[in-house]
């Protein structure tokens, strides 16, 4: 027995190299297969395209100041080019996300090391994906969590990286990264928490969107959640913090940097009156584009309407005072113009757009009564000819024809879209249409008409009426016209369709306050400081009577 084992072991030691040898060549056959494998692999890797749903955009309405009006289309997001977005918030993501990415290949070997072991060991979901696997996780693969996905987008990484630019990676991922609030892309996430666009936030709002990017269905809640708030500021810090380290900040900056404030969350729904100037402002666009509202809606436009939010938001708060009246809806026009030109800075046409789309003061038929006697002796052409014969005009025309009167003749067709871009492009400027609709002799008599029927105002002004159903007052200069409806209706019960009404005795003080207001926000001061609508400050023009 012994001899037996001393001959195996001598027998071992002699063949011991020759199994080494075997083994190492195995492994050098298992390790060249696998880089084979993976050189095919990466060869018929092929880079798809973004997913439908990635590529869709909404179309985002703003007031003449900027201000956010509201949106239409199927998700909140809107493409910007990487050059809007400011160095310091690609630097901020970069510092939150993935600080190698102007380096790295596209991968990292541990993070898909880690993320493979828990799947198999059925661990808990790990991140810590570069930005370019975010990017091809979030707009080209689907959200599946399996080995077989996790290696097909580490290659896609690979090709991606090798194929594109860092910028455009960067650009890509800016543009669809889910933030929260419902907002993917940093554009939608720099209005949705901050009321901005991207290329304006500060280096303190960028820290802090980029620190919600690692959870922000929890993180969205700061502003109006003190835990979140709190938890947030820690690692906004964080994020700024390694931002001064790699010197994309200075010291300075670092030091003098404050947690910004959030607008408030949950928002309100944009239903209200709002929605009223966002209808007239897409069916406009979308013409003026020659596309259908549906394409305008999902095309990624933003549309700067003329409305002025201020003083929008101020007659909507002065009708809402009114005191009803039981069994008698108060329906309330508004119409503010810009004569000579025909930017509609107030088209107030109902309170709520939930409970009654229609708008009043585009579509709403009022019945003029005494509010057409200034135009009945002059001399009028298209397209007022037939407006003295008109029963019942709707209030923005009766506001342009006298806003006719106020540019010494001047037709201007009234128009709510300014300017419309497109991914930092300019795809449509209004231009003023013009035309003589009657002689600057017929105007100045309309004009020392209403100076005549108030005599005391320093604007001339007109009140008329229909009996006690309807009301209609307007004041202008050659700057600012405002006209503002009144009428009174009784709802509609059952069987039975809405009636008229007669108008409260508080009808009339409520259209002359809501007229002076409505003026005194978008008209010069007296001081002669232009308003913040941008209409110029000069004399108001009174004939000699």
């Amino acid at each position: 027995m012994a001899r037996f084992l001393r001959t195996r072991r001598i027998r071992a030691r002699r063949t011991r190299g020759r199994r080494l040898r075997r083994a190492l060549i195995a492994l050098l056959v298992v390790l060249l297969t696998l880089v084979g494998a993976a050189v095919v692999a990466y060869k018929l890797t092929v880079i798809p395209e973004p997913h439908p749903e990635t590529a869709m955009q909404s179309t985002v309405f703003v007031d003449v100041h900027g201000g956010y009006l509201g949106r239409r289309g199927p998700v909140d997001r809107q493409e910007v080019p990487l050059a809007q977005v400011p160095r310091h918030v690609q630097e901020a993501v970069i510092a939150a996300e993935n600080r190698s990415f102007r380096t790295d290949t596209g991968i990292s070997p541990s993070a898909i090391a880690r993320a493979a072991w828990s799947t198999v060991s059925g661990g808990s979901r790990q991140g810590g994906s570069t930005i370019t696997q975010q990017y091809v996780k979030n707009a080209l693969l689907t959200p599946e969590q399996s080995l077989s996905r996790k290696a097909r987008e580490a290659l896609i990484a690979i090709k991606l990286d090798r194929t594109r630019s860092k910028d455009e990676i960067l650009e890509g991922y800016l543009n669809t990264v889910y933030f929260g609030r419902g907002a993917a892309g940093i554009q939608a996430a720099a209005r949705n928490y901050f009321g901005v666009d991207a290329d304006d936030l500060t280096v303190s709002q960028g820290a802090a969107l980029a620190a919600i990017v690692n959870i922000p269905s929890y993180y969205e809640k700061a502003g109006s959640d003190a835990k979140v708030t709190a938890k947030l500021t820690h690692r906004w810090e964080w994020v700024l913090d390694a931002m001064a380290d790699s010197g994309a900040i200075t010291p300075a900056q670092r030091g003098a940097a404050r947690f910004p404030a959030f607008r408030f969350y949950p928002p309100g729904d944009t239903d209200g009156q709002r929605q009223y100037l966002i209808d007239a402002a897409a069916a406009e666009a979308a013409d003026r584009l020659g596309i259908t509202q549906d394409e305008l809606a999902r095309g990624g436009y933003t549309v700067r309407t003329t409305f002025d939010l201020t003083a929008q938001d101020a007659a909507a708060e002065l009708v809402a005072d009114q005191r009803p009246v039981k069994n008698t809806r108060l329906h309330t026009a508004v119409v503010a113009l810009v004569p000579d030109d025909g930017a509609v800075r107030v088209l107030y046409g109902g309170a709520d757009y939930a409970r009654q789309p229609f708008n009043d003061a585009l579509h709403g038929a009022v019945e003029a009564g005494t509010a057409l006697e200034p135009f009945t002796a002059a001399k009028l052409g298209a397209p007022l000819t037939a407006l003295p014969r008109t029963a019942a005009p709707t209030p923005l025309r009766l506001a342009a024809a006298y806003a006719t009167a106020a540019a010494r003749g001047t037709y201007a067709e009234p128009y709510t879209v300014q300017k419309i871009t497109r991914a930092g492009r300019t795809v449509y400027t209004a231009h003023r249409h013009t035309r003589t609709a009657m002689d600057q002799d017929a105007a100045v008599l309309i004009t020392k008409r209403l100076y005549s029927a108030a005599p005391a105002g320093p604007l001339p002004t007109f009140t008329g009426s229909a009996g006690t159903r309807t009301l209609w007052q307007t004041t202008y200069d050659d700057r600012l016209a405002v006209t503002t409806a009144l009428f009174a209706q009784h709802p509609a019960r059952g069987k039975h369709p809405a009636r008229p009404a007669q108008l409260p005795a508080t009808a009339s003080d409520l259209a002359a306050r809501v007229t002076a207001d409505v003026r005194d926000r978008l008209a010069p001061t007296a001081s002669g400081t232009p308003s913040r609508s941008g209409i110029e400050t000069i004399k108001p023009y009174r004939p000699q009577i």
